[in-house]
């Protein structure tokens, strides 16, 4: 049993970076509704990418379950919160797309070389790269009714992806050390190449 949970979490890893291409919406835009947001995050490979690697990262460093599995994602879920209300308002910020490739590249880099931080900074270091992940979704629900409503689907599905990226990494962290390595690695290079198409 323990190996068929194993197969399912390498099978969900090496997936994860082949998902759709960023900010795709569902139907190519962002509809309204708890629904759409909660598929919002599930259609671009960015943000999907970023939100289970934090609980990935999270699950793979953690000393003991609690509370230390939790400081990482609470700080990306409220900061990604924060970012969106930001958005919504209307305030630009610089370089929002090349924050969120850049935070790719380092939630990779963090998984694959599986680099433990303290939690507070850990939640600070995701929780800022959260920020522009938010912004990104805010800014095109600006002006838009039913904008609540959205933001709590998309809010509800970034923790469904934590949760999914906690359950593969506790998976692997006595086994397959190769297998979160090789995923880290691949959203790493995934951030290089958003990096690369921005440039």
């Amino acid at each position: 049993m323990r190996s068929l949970h194993r197969s399912s979490a390498l099978a969900l890893l090496v997936a994860l970076p082949l998902a759709a291409s960023a900010h795709t919406g569902v139907d190519g835009g962002m509809h309204h509704g708890f629904a759409a947001g909660f598929l919002h995050p599930l259609t671009g490979a960015d943000h999907l990418a970023a939100m289970v690697a934090v609980g990935l990262w999270s699950a793979l460093t953690a000393r003991r379950a609690w509370p230390d599995l939790l400081w990482a994602p609470l700080g990306f879920a409220v900061m990604l919160l924060v970012g969106a209300l930001v958005g919504l308002a209307g305030v630009q910020l610089p370089a929002v797309e090349p924050m969120i490739a850049a935070s790719l590249l380092v939630l990779g880099l963090l998984v694959a070389t599986q680099r433990r931080l303290p939690a507070l900074a850990a939640a600070s270091l995701v929780g800022a790269f959260a920020v522009f992940h938010g912004v990104a979704h805010g800014q095109e629900l600006a002006g838009e009714s039913g904008a609540a409503l959205t933001l709590a689907g998309m809010l509800a599905a970034t923790v469904l992806l934590h949760v999914a990226g906690i359950a593969i990494g506790w998976a692997l962290r006595h086994g397959h050390r190769w297998a979160p390595r090789l995923a880290g690695a691949a959203v790493a290079v995934f951030g290089v190449a958003l990096l690369g198409g921005l440039a």
